[in-house]
């Protein structure tokens, strides 16, 4: 057991760090060929932050645990409203920039209803996750079409073969590591998981979701230190919306398969539920013009350990 959990803590720290280093290198190499800081924040940064969440599922419905899977999306996604936004928010009230609710927060209550239709049959299978890589692909395309005026500067015609080198050394670094930590994470919560007789759903829900939201949390932490509140709450935002998207395909995918109703009644519910919340705290906030304030922190941290409480009561 002791030994799992060291496991646990190794495989974390390579998820961690494997996603720092794919950013820095994709980042590097981004730049070098003249691409705009606003795609590298729309793509790379933000498959940075959610890379742990995305390997991890994957490993786990390539192992045919596809509970694991659904249970870490579920997981990240209330813990980054109920712990990572929920302590921000408690540590610095946030006022919510009016151009999140254009687009952005629509955006996420939109992939959250659909996955509670996706999941109202208690089934996730090819088709599911086909329809969910088509709306990525097809939000993309729209974004791309909207602002590529905003994507096309000059090339960097001054950068040296060594950089590139870098670059794509800091990429392959980052993807082995993440990989490697996925599988060693997957394993070793799987190994406790049944030793101690807990589902997989509830392992995916609670001990990798925390794990793998990791970087959201450091990354809001370090916009409170540096004073770009309002990132932090559109890093939560970016990040529950590819939570969805590009980490419910792969169980779909490669491990089609019936969801428990207590996901369904319990975890989704929730989910939606301080999804709802968020977005009620954004609207009053933007057209009020107050901060999101720290009563709505506290209902935030307070609901989830709420719902982790009647986890925890159910095994």
């Amino acid at each position: 057991m002791l030994f799992n959990i060291m496991l646990i803590f190794i495989g974390f720290a390579g998820l961690i760090w494997g996603g720092d280093r794919f950013v820095v290198g994709a980042s590097s190499l981004a730049k070098i060929f003249g691409i705009s800081p606003l795609i590298i924040g729309l793509t790379v940064v933000a498959f940075g932050t959610s890379a742990p969440e995305i390997f991890s599922s994957a490993v786990a419905a390539l192992n045919q645990q596809p509970d694991l899977a659904i249970g870490n999306t579920l997981g990240s996604n209330l813990f980054n409203i109920g712990i990572v936004l929920g302590l921000t928010i408690l540590i610095v009230p946030i006022k919510t920039p009016p151009v999140l609710l254009k687009q952005e927060l629509p955006f996420l209550l939109f992939v959250t209803v659909i996955t509670g239709a996706l999941f109202f049959d208690l089934y996730l299978g090819v088709l599911d996750a086909v329809f969910l890589c088509l709306i990525i692909l097809l939000t993309s395309f729209k974004i791309f079409r909207q602002k590529k005026d905003s994507y096309l500067i000059t090339s960097n015609p001054s950068f040296s073969g060594g950089e590139v080198f870098f670059a794509c050394g800091y990429i392959l670094l980052g993807i082995t590591l993440l990989i490697v930590g996925a599988k060693i994470v997957v394993a070793a919560a799987t190994s406790i998981a049944n030793a101690a007789g807990v589902p997989d759903v509830i392992v995916g829900l609670t001990v990798i979701a925390w794990g793998t939201s990791l970087p959201e949390l450091a990354t809001s932490l370090s916009c409170i230190r540096k004073g770009k509140y309002e990132i932090a709450l559109g890093n939560v935002v970016g990040s529950n919306v590819l939570n969805i998207l590009a980490v419910l395909p792969f169980p779909g995918v490669l491990s089609p398969s019936t969801i428990e109703s207590t996901v369904l009644y319990r975890d989704y519910m929730l989910m939606l539920f301080v999804t709802l919340l968020l977005s009620g705290f954004c609207y009053y906030g933007v057209y009020a013009n107050k901060k999101i304030g720290r009563l709505a922190g506290a209902t935030f941290v307070l609901t989830y350990l709420g719902w982790f409480m009647l986890v925890l009561h159910e095994l």
